[in-house]
């Protein structure tokens, strides 16, 4: 096919991927909101369609042991590691319709191109819909691929969710056996690459004023529990100079905070999300404040280098100040780098369409992480207006998701050869 053929089905494609994502949208726990979690009934409803989106361009559909779902379209020689594309289809509660979906319908929509065309690569072509992305009902991200490339922990399946069922009795809810989550695990030489389409989730190439982008990694995050401790005083009595103010010393740090996140670059962002001044109230000085730190990056050292100059300023600042200060680290996530050379798959895929392919770190997690310790990784991103996620007002265009789908399927063309 000529450049202009692919151009008119992605024309084709991106209108109907938009249609189907509006189609998804609908299956939904909560009248007038988007809420889809793992093993509801919505979840197994929405398997059940795309599964009939899946098979009606040859693939071979199936459901796993957890709940992902699985379709293949065969390649040219079917003992060669298959090149996996995908995403979610999970959401948070109350979420907007692209985040997770999109990645899902643009992935179908390479393999509508491929079985339209009769074009066979030489490797088959899987694409999966993940069951748990968001970890919305049990608290647990990551839930399907850490299933799929068998990372999943055996006590998860004692977790509970808000109505106290857990995650062994949901799976049995629905059909599942929960001794069988193993059966999920793929063989290293079931694949070779994945690729996954999303959303940006941010502002970046909006910004930029550019449709596409290619992740170069998924941000580490490391966060923290932290404290200043003081002295409580009244607030009209002890002078300004003699004061142990666990506030003013709390302030001082966030500021220092944001400044020296901002000058180490490196895509570095930190972020003080909570705070709390005891005893709390109008006419007394904070004696002690607890507040939390997440740092995030694209590379684990340099974020290793920030926080450690961060919580150093912190005791510097407390000191000084006649207070205490201590931190606890309750979580902490490696960076995961997208491989360098399906990194230039995307680029060379965009590159046609688009006049820079901007490279770019993911601040938020994707199933891209469990998979990429397993299989080469790499993530293409689109514009989302004004960067808003998680949120109703999630928004792409078509005109973008028809780019985006062209770029997907030139870069999987480019396994051809």
């Amino acid at each position: 096919m000529t450049a202009l053929d692919v151009k008119v089905a992605a024309q084709e494609a991106g209108r109907r991927v938009m249609a189907r994502c509006d189609q998804l949208a609908e299956i939904s726990e909560t009248p007038g909101q988007l809420t889809r979690v793992y093993l509801s009934e919505q979840h197994i409803q929405a398997n059940r369609l795309v599964a009939e989106w899946m098979e009606a361009v040859g693939m071979r559909v199936w459901q796993d042991s957890v709940g992902n779902l699985c379709g293949r379209y065969e390649g040219l020689d079917p003992t060669a590691p298959a090149l996996l594309l995908g995403s979610h289809l999970d959401s948070v509660r109350n979420a907007g319709r692209y985040d997770g979906p999109l990645g899902v319908l643009t992935a179908l929509e390479v393999v509508t191109y491929l079985h339209q065309n009769n074009i066979r690569l030489p490797m088959a072509v899987e694409v999966v819909g993940f069951a748990d992305e968001e970890g919305t009902r049990f608290g647990i991200a990551l839930l399907g691929s850490r299933a799929f490339t068998g990372t999943w922990p055996q006590e998860w399946l004692d977790r509970t969710d808000a109505q106290g069922i857990s995650v062994a009795q949901a799976m049995r809810n629905v059909g599942l056996d929960p001794d069988a989550v193993l059966a999920s695990k793929r063989d290293i030489n079931d694949f070779c690459a994945y690729l996954e389409l999303h959303i940006e989730q941010g502002p970046c190439l909006q910004a930029a004023d550019l449709a596409l982008g290619v992740v170069t990694a998924i941000n580490g995050a490391r966060r923290l529990n932290c404290q200043f401790v003081g002295h409580a005083g009244h607030a009209g009595t002890v002078p300004m100079g003699q004061r142990q103010d666990a506030l003013t010393a709390a302030a001082e740090w966030i500021l220092a905070i944001e400044t020296n996140t901002e000058a180490a670059g490196n895509n570095l962002v930190a972020t003080v999300g909570t705070i709390e001044a005891l005893p709390g109230a109008v006419n007394v000085i904070p004696g002690q404040v607890n507040l939390t730190l997440d740092i995030r990056g694209p590379e684990d050292l340099p974020l290793e280098q920030l926080l450690s100059q961060l919580l150093t300023q912190a005791e510097a600042i407390a000191e000084r100040r006649g207070l205490t200060f201590t931190a606890e680290q309750f979580y902490s996530i490696n960076a995961t780098a997208c491989d360098p050379q399906l990194q230039q798959r995307f680029a060379d895929g965009i590159s046609k369409l688009q006049a820079q392919p901007m490279a770019l770190p993911s601040g938020a997690g994707h199933d891209a992480i469990a998979i990429a310790e397993r299989w080469p990784a790499a993530m293409l991103f689109v514009r989302c207006k004004d960067g808003i996620s998680h949120h109703p007002d999630e928004s792409v265009t078509v005109e973008d998701v028809t780019l985006a789908t062209q770029a997907y399927i030139n870069s999987v063309l480019s396994f051809q050869h």
